[in-house]
Formats: structure tokens, C-alpha cells, sequence
């Protein structure tokens, strides 16, 4: 497989010291001593940073940064995407050690999601110390979490990330509600080369912050409450409560990021070593238990 994890994710926003607030009172990331009033890049491993939020005028998710194992597996995705007509950007250098990484490219799935397709493990050479005492995030070779983006044309976009960046089925769903369209609205979770049971999904929901959520993991039910506590304590509107899914058996909450997109904290996700001993599900309930949700502003 061509990507291994997902590296980062980048955030357009109008209000830098929210998003610092939340980043690390609630979320218990760690600010980089480089942050400004106009940039916040937000620790939550040994890498440089994982979220890097840029001030502007909008709410807005920008971009994910998908990590490759290697130069090679890199060029050999870019191969695939010049040869299916995808409109790539190659960064230049300096834009490299802006990310972090050692080689860059963007380019666009069919729904319009923006990629930056990166590799090269680049280490900030300090330890990550939460400033409200979360012990650590489930990262490594799974990268930091997973993304859920909305997608305007469902099939092609699941083959996109198939066929060119080389994921694979892990689960899909049928997502049905009052008033909606019969056959329900479907989300597809695909797995990257890491463990991680899913590092992309794709659904056919709107969402006009451009994610649908992104998850950080960490190591025990424990955290996953304190943080609920932290959320509930800073007003943080809570999108759904605790509750464990069917698919990657994620104990998880959802909470509101200043910028309008779901950040799903959780522990406790399945993760697979072997993915060739794996068959794909297709779940027909989301959930064993709980995540009642509140799509309220």
C-alpha cells in the first residue's frame, strides 16, 4: 500500500487564541513555542506538530496531510495520479521544511477534499508534555487519527483513494434517518498500510466547514472522560455523547473545534497488523452503545 497514516491536518481560521484555548485546555495538545498570533501548530507525539491552524477569514478545514512510508512509495503514487489526469502540485523545498517532511505534493479527490501527500519522518527532538496531563496520543506508525471527509460523488471518490493512493476496504455503512433518502446515505472507512483500522472515510453528508471529523486516540477510558469533563467544564458544545462503534470499537465522544468540524476523542480502537487476513464489514447499526447525537450549533 501506498499511504501509510495520517500526518496532519491543516485548519483555516478567524480566531487563533480559541483554537489555542481549545487546542490544549481542552484536547490537552501542546502549542509549539514557534505558535503566533497568526499560526498555531499543536503537538501531540514526537512530531514537529499535527494540527497547524492558519489565521484567516474563514472557518474552514483545509487540507490532510497523508503520509507515504518512503520516497519511492511517494513517487510511485505521483506516478499514478499524473498517468489518471489528477492536477498534482509538486512543493519545492521550502515548502517541505515548512511541513516538516522531506518531499510534497498536493492535489484534490474528486469531491474537491484537498491532499498533501508528504513523506519523511521528520522528529522535533523534544518530548511531547501535555499542558493538562493527557500521558500520550495513540499515534506512531498509525499517524495521529483519522479524517472523515463529505464527498459529492461517492463512488468515484471511494475509487480515488483505492485505485491511486492504494487504501483498502475496512468497513462501510449505510447511514439511514427521517426524511432521507431511502436506500440511506452512505459512508465508506478505508485503511491505510498502518494498523489503524480506518485513515480515511468518506460520507455522503454535507459539511460547510469541509470535515466531518478528525479523531485523536489516547490510551485509556480514563482520558477519554477527562477530556469529556474538560469539554463540559469549557462549554464545548458536544456533538455526541460517549458510546462505542460497531466497526473499529472505538470508546469515543465528539466535540466542536472553534472551526465547526467534529473532533472525536476516543480510545480503545481496533487496529490490525495483517491486513491481507482481513475481510471487509458492512455494519447495519452504527453503534454497540450510546453516541446520541446533537448536530446543534
Amino acid at each position: 500500500m501506498a499511504v501509510r497514516s495520517l500526518a496532519y491536518i491543516r485548519v483555516e481560521t478567524r480566531d487563533v487564541g480559541a483554537w489555542r484555548h481549545f487546542g490544549e485546555q481542552v484536547v490537552g495538545a501542546a502549542a509549539t513555542p514557534d505558535s503566533t498570533e497568526d499560526r498555531l501548530m499543536l503537538r501531540l507525539d514526537g512530531r514537529p506538530w499535527r494540527f497547524r491552524i492558519e489565521k484567516g477569514d474563514q472557518e474552514k478545514y483545509l487540507c490532510a496531510g497523508l503520509e507515504c512510508p518512503s520516497e519511492e512509495a511517494w513517487a510511485a503514487v505521483l506516478d499514478k495520479l499524473d498517468k489518471a489526469g489528477v492536477a498534482v502540485e509538486r512543493g519545492d523545498a521550502a515548502l517541505a521544511v515548512d511541513r516538516h517532511v522531506r518531499g510534497i505534493a498536493s492535489f484534490a479527490d474528486p469531491s474537491g477534499n484537498r491532499i498533501e501527500l508528504v513523506w519523511g519522518n521528520v522528529v522535533a527532538g523534544t518530548p511531547f508534555v501535555s499542558p493538562v496531563g493527557v500521558p500520550a496520543f495513540v499515534t506512531g506508525e498509525m499517524g495521529f487519527g483519522h479524517v472523515v471527509v463529505p464527498t459529492s460523488c461517492y463512488d468515484d471518490t471511494r475509487r480515488f483513494y483505492k485505485d491511486l493512493l492504494g487504501f483498502g476496504d475496512s468497513d462501510e455503512m449505510r447511514v439511514h434517518f427521517p426524511g432521507g433518502p431511502e436506500q440511506g446515505l452512505g459512508m465508506s472507512f478505508m485503511h491505510a498500510s498502518g494498523p489503524r483500522h480506518h485513515t480515511v472515510a468518506v460520507g455522503e453528508f454535507p459539511a460547510p466547514s469541509g470535515l466531518i471529523h478528525t479523531m485523536v486516540e489516547v490510551p485509556s477510558i480514563d482520558d477519554v472522560g477527562l477530556a469529556l469533563d474538560r469539554a463540559l467544564a469549557a462549554g464545548v458544545h458536544i456533538s455526541s455523547t460517549l458510546g462505542r462503534h460497531t466497526n473499529d470499537k472505538m470508546i469515543s465522544f465528539y466535540m466542536r473545534t472553534p472551526s465547526g468540524f467534529d473532533i472525536e476523542f476516543g480510545c480503545g480502537g481496533e487496529q490490525t497488523v495483517d491486513w491481507t487476513t482481513v475481510t471487509p464489514t458492512f455494519t447495519i447499526k452504527e453503534d454497540l452503545w450510546g453516541h446520541k447525537w446533537d448536530f446543534g450549533a
